[in-house]
């Protein structure tokens, strides 16, 4: 998480010309009055290791007897009752009867749960033509969300975007009733988490933007800036498929093809940040160019821009997009059928990889393209098992279909993630 401090500025002491520049054109140019201020006084009560764990495990997982609570994070009952007392006192968890358990001899049992109007985040998803922001509660479930289009990718236009969203999405909300506390951006490509840095993003074509201190300095926000698809995966482990699960990977189909590792219970970033990136494994070395330089990347095959470029050489036909592409294919047009095949053998073999080389409980399918699931879902599944090694093709694979606002909770949650737990690698 970023904070606007000299610390932090001092990681991007060659950015500094870029931060005035930017900054200054927004005083001038902004539509809108000065972003609200949020107070920064408020700190995540969970202050040692334990109680962190206590309260994810509640978040997660919850509402939870106390009892229960000290099964799953192997704590004794008086370490629980310690560990929450602060952050009932907070406002953070509550504790009362469970209303819905069935009629039974003695009282009902008091379950612990999160308090998720106590606080609010926001979530931000960068594409190359939009960008989708949220308006989550502390338990991340989505109350506002807002579509803005982006006229061009430079970063001057993507961070007065991101301020003006906020601060529509700020608008929607009550400080008497909550405060929000914290802001998370996702964005594909090579993204440093730790300094709030997008290294590299070939979608927007970005190098080495300092976008956590900028979009910070705009919005008055905790900022946490993270790769997309690892942001969907923090989501996944906290409120989604992967909740309970200590091994499991997101593998995203569509404009490109990512990968989120989750390995003994944290996300995996690696010692560069690039940890998952099976679209850039190479499934065919005489297949065509990647925009990496490699050939036969699972990407250059399966992503949405090599589809249609494939199915156009395929067919001679004239398609703008993805969406015609698809079309064609359902239409029964057998090298449009052929081109979906063959997209469905690369990713299948790519999760194969990961599956032997980490040996996953889970993988979970999602992504805008699994709207063409019906024509490649058979070839996936035949290519897993053929290229996975031994028990590693038991792996339950399952696809989980989500729409682009998720993108932007995955970014919220980041941002919590952030609020409850500075260091995520804790």
């Amino acid at each position: 998480m970023i904070d606007r401090s000299d610390r932090h500025r001092s990681l991007f002491g060659n950015a500094q010309p870029i931060l005035l520049l930017l900054l200054t054109k927004e005083k001038k140019t902004s539509k809108f009055p000065a972003m609200r201020s949020t107070p920064r006084a408020e700190t995540f009560p969970a202050n040692t290791p334990a109680a962190s764990q206590v309260f994810t495990t509640v978040l997660s997982q919850g509402p939870l007897p106390r009892l229960e609570v000290a099964r799953r994070v192997g704590l004794s009952p008086a370490a629980v009752t310690k560990a929450v007392r602060p952050l009932i006192e907070a406002g953070y968890l509550v504790e009362g009867a469970d209303e819905e358990a069935r009629p039974a001899l003695g009282r009902p049992a008091n379950l612990v749960r999160v308090d998720g109007g106590r606080a609010l985040f926001i979530g931000v998803k960068v594409t190359d033509d939009e960008i989708i922001g949220v308006l989550t509660d502390l338990c991340c479930r989505i109350r506002v969300a807002r579509h803005l289009p982006l006229p061009d990718r430079e970063p001057r236009t993507v961070l007065a975007s991101i301020t003006e969203l906020v601060q529509r999405l700020m608008a929607e909300t009550d400080d008497s009733v909550a405060p929000v506390l914290g802001l998370g951006i996702a964005v594909s490509g090579d993204v440093d988490r730790a300094e709030g840095a997008v290294r590299y993003s070939p979608f927007l074509e970005w190098h080495d933007v300092p976008l956590a201190e900028l979009a910070a300095t705009t919005t008055g926000l905790p900022v946490t800036v993270d790769n997309d698809v690892r942001a969907l995966t923090v989501a996944e482990q906290w409120f989604g498929a992967g909740v309970g699960l200590s091994d499991f990977a997101v593998v995203t189909v569509g404009a490109g093809i990512g990968c989120g590792l989750v390995v003994h219970g944290r996300v995996v970033a690696g010692a560069h940040g690039v940890a998952g990136e099976i679209g850039h494994v190479t499934v065919d070395p005489a297949g065509p160019l990647c925009h990496c330089g490699n050939r036969g990347c699972v990407e250059a095959i399966a992503g949405e821009a090599a589809i249609v470029r494939q199915v156009r050489e395929a067919t001679g036909a004239e398609l703008p997009d993805a969406a015609a592409a698809l079309a064609l294919a359902r239409e029964g047009v057998a090298g449009a059928r052929d081109v979906y095949a063959r997209a469905g053998e690369a990713i299948g073999r790519g999760i194969a990889t990961v599956a032997n080389l980490l040996g996953p409980e889970r993988v979970i399918i999602s992504g805008e393209g699994l709207a063409a699931y019906d024509l490649f879902a058979e070839q996936i599944r035949d290519a897993f098992v053929a290229a996975a090694f031994g028990s590693a093709a038991q792996c339950d694979v399952r696809t989980h279909p989500l729409p682009f606002d998720e993108w932007a909770r995955g970014a919220a949650a980041t941002a919590i993630q952030s609020f409850i737990t500075p260091d995520p690698s804790r």
